[in-house]
């Protein structure tokens, strides 16, 4: 292959592909002249469900079937009743952090209700993200999907007095909101 007057030699066990999200929030088409340079693949939407199912089974859970369906529902319901913000992302990345967190609780809690670890995951890897505005939406959405569940108190003490001393230092306010956010990022 001769490009720009050089000369290439190609092997021809190497392939080049682009995978391109278009429609995703800061991605962009690719040039026209650049496309008809590849063959165009079509993909499909991954079963988001049967992905988090066997991640939660390989973590230990037991009721994996019944949790993965429950993530699932919990971000689609989020994407059609909170607010639309540039920062929420209920694709495959946030099922993805939920996983994750779950099975760092049952890693710490291995005893624990699952629906329970389940739950408190999902809302230590939301909560900080969401706005003001979005919270009381969302508690309705997961009470909705988790009836009758009760997360469990955790002491905070320890960690409101730490709050409060280093917002006081630089001269800041400690509203509950505030103190809500802190305590999210902590829990991420």
């Amino acid at each position: 292959l001769v490009f720009e007057g050089t000369r290439l030699i190609l092997d021809r066990t190497c392939s080049i592909f682009i995978t391109m999200n278009p429609g995703y929030a800061g991605r962009s088409e690719l040039p026209d002249n650049l496309k008809v340079l590849f063959r165009t693949v079509a993909m499909m939407v991954p079963d988001y469900a049967l992905i988090g199912e066997i991640i939660l089974y390989s973590v230990g859970f037991v009721n994996a079937r019944s949790l993965s369906t429950k993530i699932v529902a919990v971000y689609k319901l989020c994407s059609e009743q909170l607010s639309s913000q540039k920062h929420y992302d209920y694709g495959m990345r946030a099922v993805k952090s939920v996983l994750t967190a779950s099975g760092n609780l049952k890693l710490r809690f291995p005893d624990e209700d699952e629906s329970v670890l389940l739950l408190r995951a999902i809302q230590d890897v939301n909560i900080p993200k969401f706005l003001a505005d979005d919270i009381p939406l969302f508690h309705g959405i997961v009470s909705d999907l988790f009836p009758g569940i009760v997360l469990p108190e955790v002491d905070l003490s320890i960690m409101k007095q730490s709050v409060t001393l280093c917002a006081k230092e630089r001269n800041l306010q400690i509203t509950p909101f505030f103190f809500e956010k802190k305590i999210g990022r902590a829990h991420v």
